[in-house]
């Protein structure tokens, strides 16, 4: 029986992507106004992220240092003055960034269909983000009461897509890997590398990124609406075919 639910965080439950448009437009007019290269700025700097947060997975840079790497990166790339102080410089963009901070649309009413099922599954949240910021976001868009738990690298000493992650997640929630459903917009983060560890990946593809894009033992999904379905189908699978008494 798959007893539990584990979510990611960024562009599963909360809408990161929306949240950094709005940063990091907003941040840029106020040290440049009317910069020719503005509608660039969202996509750079979630282009940064992919390549400077994994520095600080890795052990090569604090939390911190990556960030100001992203910020020196993105200030170079759009022709922006270098800040003197990264850090303050960071601490205004995360103001924009926390002023948008929002749920997707199908977010609650998956949950509350969820919560509706006969044996309803425990909720939890799996997110290599740091903890305080990832609980703040889960409060500021009102999920942090529906879940059993938030996990993440500082409670789990690993980060996704470490086999250990895994098996240490569901130990937290008192199970075995195989009682856990892990769904996330990540194909390999929280999908693939969650089933190889022994549970069981839903990746959800919001913007249908790589339609072609496929797994073993990964389904694969568009919007959390569809969860309770999957879940339904394939708890009669892994019980098996019925026996005659």
């Amino acid at each position: 029986m798959i007893r539990a639910i584990l979510f990611d965080l960024d562009e599963t439950l909360f809408d990161h992507r929306r949240a950094v448009a709005h940063a990091a437009t907003r941040w840029t007019e106020s040290v440049c106004p009317g910069h020719e290269l503005l509608p660039e700025a969202p996509a750079l700097w979630l282009d940064l992220e992919d390549k400077h947060v994994p520095a600080w997975h890795a052990g090569e840079c604090s939390f911190a240092e990556q960030r100001r790497r992203r910020l020196r990166e993105f200030c170079r790339r759009l022709g922006l003055p270098t800040p003197s102080d990264p850090d303050a410089a960071f601490a205004a963009f995360l103001t924009h960034y926390e002023s948008a901070w929002t749920a997707f649309a199908d977010v609650t009413e998956a949950l509350d269909a969820l919560a509706a099922l006969d044996d309803a599954p425990t909720l939890g949240v799996l997110t290599n983000g740091v903890a305080v910021q990832q609980e703040a976001k889960l409060r500021s868009i009102g999920l942090m009461d529906r879940m059993e738990v938030v996990l993440t690298p500082d409670t789990l000493g690993a980060f996704k897509p470490a086999p250990q992650c895994y098996h240490k997640a569901a130990a937290k929630l008192g199970l075995r890997p195989q009682e856990v459903l892990m769904v996330g917009d990540n194909l390999l983060l929280d999908a693939v590398a969650p089933t190889r560890a022994g549970m069981h990946g839903v990746w959800l593809d919001r913007y249908r990124a790589e339609p072609g894009a496929s797994s073993p033992g990964v389904t694969r999904i568009t919007t959390l609406r569809d969860l309770p379905g999957v879940l339904a189908a394939l708890r009669p699978r892994l019980l098996g075919p019925s026996r005659a008494a």
